[in-house]
């Protein structure tokens, strides 16, 4: 009986930096299988990639906020006869507003995806990625590394896949596995428009494409590094926030997010 083959999974798949990571790792050899909600982006992106001379992606749609999807996408593998030597949890999205004023059951969803999904699909496969000595990448975001006010609950997510991805970095190491948190700065992508942004979601100086950190992402993850912050000028502003008090950078921030408010077009 034949072992499975192995696949880098990537959640979020159908646009910005999951779309840009699926090219980086079918680049490299990788066979994909490709999750999101929105098959026909997934569909094309497939044939994409198939028509530059890598292993057609296997395409699994799956809506991630419903109970169960890590043991729906572990059938459609076995199914396959495949099985993760790579998750790449990208999935997730943002909310600009204040706490108490911004939708509750929408802020409870923001959590669910980006706290409880990404952890239960970083746990699910750990014998797999052990298997083929492979590696855990999860997209998480300069704002881990801050307080938020103005996005709140947001920052508080990407908070916790920095310090839940640090920690099985430690963990899994000893089980050949990597394990690598990517922090970018802003990048043009749906994620602004989802989060309610209607203008540059950051400074130029520290905006970069999702193809950059998409690179910078798989070969952080590759040479084994713990935190991936992509661009010279995102690492000497978290160089910086390191050295700067918890209760200034709360101010510093929240005069950004209300500033961004009060300069929002309506």
């Amino acid at each position: 009986m034949s072992s499975p083959r192995p696949v880098t999974l990537i959640t979020g798949a159908s646009a910005g930096i999951g779309e840009a990571l699926a090219r980086v790792f079918a680049k490299h050899g990788h066979e994909l299988a490709l999750v999101a909600r929105r098959e026909d982006r997934l569909l094309r992106l497939a044939d994409e990639l198939a028509s530059a001379g890598a292993r057609r992606p296997i395409v699994i749609r799956a809506d991630l906020f419903k109970a169960g999807a890590a043991q729906l996408i572990g059938k459609a593998m076995a199914a396959q006869d495949v099985e993760p030597q790579f998750v790449v949890n990208n999935a997730g999205f943002g909310l600009v507003g204040l706490a108490g004023a911004l939708d509750r059951a929408e802020q409870l969803q923001m959590i669910d995806l980006n706290v409880r999904v990404l952890t239960e699909l970083s746990l699910a496969f750990v014998d797999s990625m052990a298997r083929h000595r492979g590696g855990l990448l999860n997209v998480g975001s300069m704002a881990g590394f801050l307080p938020g006010p103005g996005m709140a609950v947001y920052y508080a997510t990407k908070a916790y896949v920095m310090s839940f991805t640090e920690a099985l970095h430690c963990e899994l190491k000893a089980r050949g596995i990597r394990a690598a948190v990517l922090c970018p700065g802003p990048v043009p992508t749906e994620f602004g428009m989802r989060a309610g942004l209607k203008r540059s979601i950051g400074p130029n100086i520290l905006t970069q494409s999702a193809d950059y950190v998409a690179a910078a992402g798989y070969r952080g993850l590759m040479n084994g590094r713990r935190t991936i912050v992509p661009g010279f000028a995102n690492k000497l502003i978290i160089a910086l926030i390191r050295t700067i008090p918890r209760r200034w950078m709360l101010g510093l921030v929240d005069w950004r997010q209300t500033r961004r408010r009060s300069t929002q077009p309506t």
